[in-house]
């Protein structure tokens, strides 16, 4: 039996920068189907709901946006709104912002760069998005980044990550093993269950982080949404 009692160290095929063509491709396909399935995407939008509020116009970043389909689904919330959203999506993984660009309006801007290069701190926006990216950093680098994005959003955050639960890794990794096609899912997706987050986990990076305005929720299914005001 695995144990889920700290947050695992073990290292996903999605965590090599160079993965790239058909497998990358359908990884990014399948997760969208099942964050779609799960309900997870209606936690990201939302908490932008939550901090939008009272703007009209924002520009918001998603790190680590993946086939971009958050982004979409943003933009077009924002529409229905009448908000005028600048959107822009960041990757380190080249192969990733071209499966993005490929697959999404020209509109919204995808760009492969590293949250760890010194130049992407110097960066402002309205909303920082994270979702389903901040499990695969260990605690002391989520203190530091949660310290600079705070620097960087004048509005706040929206993380959307994973619950560190039994039930979510034994039903993440049948589900995968019965209808995935793709080598990278059945291997990552359980993997992203024990590297993610148990309650105590995120108020103990909080705090580390000094952070004190925030509101901390858990959704369905084995979610936590964590939305931090600036």
């Amino acid at each position: 039996m695995i144990d889920l009692s700290i947050r695992s160290e073990q290292p996903e095929y999605m965590d090599d920068l160079s993965s790239k063509g058909q497998i990358i491709d359908q990884t990014l396909v399948e997760l969208d189907v099942i964050n779609k399935f799960l309900g997870g995407n209606q936690i990201t939008v939302n908490g932008v709901r939550q901090l939008a509020k009272g703007h009209k116009r924002l520009k918001i970043l998603d790190v680590g946006c993946g086939s971009g389909d958050m982004l979409n689904r943003i933009g077009r919330w924002g529409q229905k709104n009448g908000l005028n959203l600048d959107l822009t999506g960041i990757d380190a993984n080249p192969n990733i912002i071209k499966f993005a660009r490929k697959n999404n309006p020209t509109e919204i801007n995808f760009q492969v760069k590293n949250i760890f290069d010194p130049s992407f701190s110097t960066e402002r926006y309205d909303i920082i998005l994270a979702t389903l990216i901040t499990h695969h950093f260990t605690n002391e680098e989520l203190i530091l980044l949660l310290t600079q994005w705070k620097k960087q959003a004048s509005l706040g955050i929206v993380i959307n990550d994973l619950h560190r639960h039994i039930l979510a890794y034994q039903s993440i990794k049948l589900l995968t093993s019965l209808f995935s096609r793709s080598p990278m899912v059945k291997n990552d997706a359980p993997i992203s269950v024990a590297r993610s987050f148990r309650k105590s986990d995120w108020h103990l990076i909080l705090d580390q982080s000094g952070t004190k305005n925030f509101k901390l929720n858990w959704k369905w299914a084995f979610r936590w949404e964590l939305i931090i005001f600036s």
